[in-house]
């Protein structure tokens, strides 16, 4: 059931993970330029393998706080990862004519988000046991 502090949780949370995501872009853009969406690729990868660490860790400590979980999975990883994003550079890749970088974009975060959060998953619950 949705009350305040759900809100609270996922509106703080949703607000800190798009800045980490803005903060994110541009740094990694200033080091490998901004001819291909690295950055968008980096947070929706590690954001994945974040999940998939969360969701394992949250199986096995059942007594964290439903809010803390919604603040970190809903708000923090919803506000960092963005599939808008990657779906419009991937959009102008093909427009533009560049397949191969559009290819590769969509391959690497469709695919790595999802083997990515697997992984994530596997490792958080291996090692709780």
């Amino acid at each position: 059931m949705m009350n305040l502090n759900t809100l609270i949780a996922v509106a703080s949370g949703g607000a800190i993970g798009a800045t980490t995501r803005l903060y994110a872009n541009d740094i990694i853009n200033r080091y490998f330029g901004s001819n291909f969406p690295y950055g968008t690729m980096a947070v929706n990868l590690v954001g994945s393998l974040t999940i998939g660490l969360l969701m394992g860790y949250f199986m096995h400590h059942t007594h964290i706080s439903p809010y803390i979980k919604t603040f970190l999975i809903t708000g923090f990883l919803g506000g960092l990862t963005t599939y808008s994003t990657f779906a419009m550079e991937s959009f102008f890749m093909l427009d533009s004519g560049r397949y191969i970088h559009a290819l590769a974009n969509i391959s690497a975060n469709l695919l790595g988000t999802i083997i990515l959060a697997g992984a994530g998953y596997i490792i958080a619950t291996n090692l709780i046991k």
